[in-house]
């Protein structure tokens, strides 16, 4: 390697999109605004046909390669991946799924890179919703055995949130929490005014987020309240949906965006009234959540109702002062929280508090360092391109 050739960092996915949030925009845009070359393998899901081109998005290569959708078609792409990312030429394979760890495990033996795992959810509970009671605590200890493993075997595990360490076997050292906080983006807060209320879900759709309770919710909320949906279902409720809306006379009051870019998000968040975290505690993977909107909301202004039993979620909450905590499996708790938000100065007070915690104490800066001090330590940069990323740092 010359002296100005950077160290090459590939993300790897079995499942994330080519311009995933966390992946692309904050881990590899942070990694490549530092000097780090990046690219991300990733799955176009296609069925036939080559796979698209390969663009950049925010300094990073997005390698996408055609596979099958659904599970079986993730399964059987697997070994694909894993030649991929041995053949990259990365100097660190970091990894954001169970079965990308293990394909990536798998390709540093033949390549010899450093391996990164990155562990955004509570895997051992993942199958609970899915898996007949006396089946889980079996799944559980398979999957919690194969998180042991794949952190001994990892040079590092970079966790999304507090708590997921837990069940990786890597020293409390190589352990590196990297929380899914906010990316500033130039957006217009939400001029809070009097009037019916909308309400906003972001991200993805099903039981287990709430969905069912949000229409229950719509319909005992105060009359004109709406509820605009951005997103996509990722299970089977999208029908039992759809039903129980026109059942309650709600459905003319439901706008469904679909999924939006994340250049578009911002405006259309702040176009809302009331963010909404409406997970179900179904399982302990739900009990640990803090997602992508919850700071996206803040970050538009906006006041938020979200889970009591969630306690990351709740301690966001409670620190920026910046919404109500309910019992969201509960649908009147739910609407009566958005009574409460009917008056537009305390929604204009609660949002001015999320966004300014946002920008300050839920920030990504401080995220984005501590995973830079990883990767000066598993690969540091030459001198050239260490310079060059001090300089693209100064002028951002």
């Amino acid at each position: 390697m010359s002296e100005a050739a950077a160290p090459l960092v590939v993300m790897l996915s079995a499942a994330h999109p080519p311009g995933d949030i966390r992946v692309v925009r904050k881990e590899g845009a942070t990694l490549a605004a530092a000097g780090w070359r990046v690219r991300h393998i990733c799955p176009a899901i296609a069925t036939r046909g080559p796979p698209p081109a390969r663009p950049a998005l925010a300094g990073v290569a997005l390698a996408p390669y055609a596979r099958a959708p659904g599970w079986r078609g993730r399964l059987l792409g697997l070994p694909a991946l894993a030649r991929r990312a041995a053949a990259s030429g990365a100097a660190v394979l970091h990894a954001h799924e169970p079965d990308s760890w293990f394909a990536a495990l798998w390709a540093a033996r033949r390549s010899g890179a450093r391996v990164v795992i990155d562990v955004h959810e509570h895997y051992p509970s993942r199958l609970d919703t899915r898996l007949p009671a006396p089946l889980r605590p079996l799944a559980r200890a398979a999957i919690g055995a194969a998180c042991r493993l794949a952190g001994r075997l990892a040079d590092a595990v970079v966790v999304a949130r507090e708590g997921l360490g837990a069940d990786f076997a890597a020293r409390a050292e190589r352990v590196v929490v990297v929380r899914n906080y906010v990316l500033p983006q130039p957006v217009a807060p939400r001029r809070h005014a009097a009037g019916p209320l909308t309400l906003v879900h972001a991200g993805v759709l099903g039981r287990s987020r709430g969905a069912l309770q949000m229409v229950e919710a719509l319909a005992l909320a105060p009359p004109g309240t709406r509820l605009r949906l951005i997103g996509r279902f990722t299970d089977d409720s999208a029908a039992a949906f759809a039903a129980r809306a026109a059942a309650l006379g709600v459905a003319d009051r439901i706008e469904d965006l679909g999924w939006l870019p994340q250049e578009r998000l911002p405006a259309a968040l702040a176009e809302c009234d009331v963010g909404l975290v409406a997970f179900q505690p179904v399982d302990r993977n739900h009990r640990l959540a803090l997602p992508h909107k919850l700071f996206d909301y803040m970050h538009a202004g906006l006041p938020v109702i979200a889970p009591d039993f969630a306690p990351e979620t709740a301690a966001v909450v409670r620190e920026a002062g910046c919404g109500l905590l309910v019992d969201t499996a509960d649908p009147r708790a739910i609407a009566g929280a958005v009574a409460a938000l009917s008056d537009p100065a305390r929604r204009a007070a609660l949002g001015a508090a999320g966004r300014a915690a946002a920008a300050e104490r839920f920030g990504w800066a401080a995220e984005a360092e501590r995973l830079l001090a990883l990767y000066r330590r598993l690969a540091p940069l030459p001198a050239a391109a260490r310079r060059e990323g001090e300089a693209a740092g100064r002028a951002g």
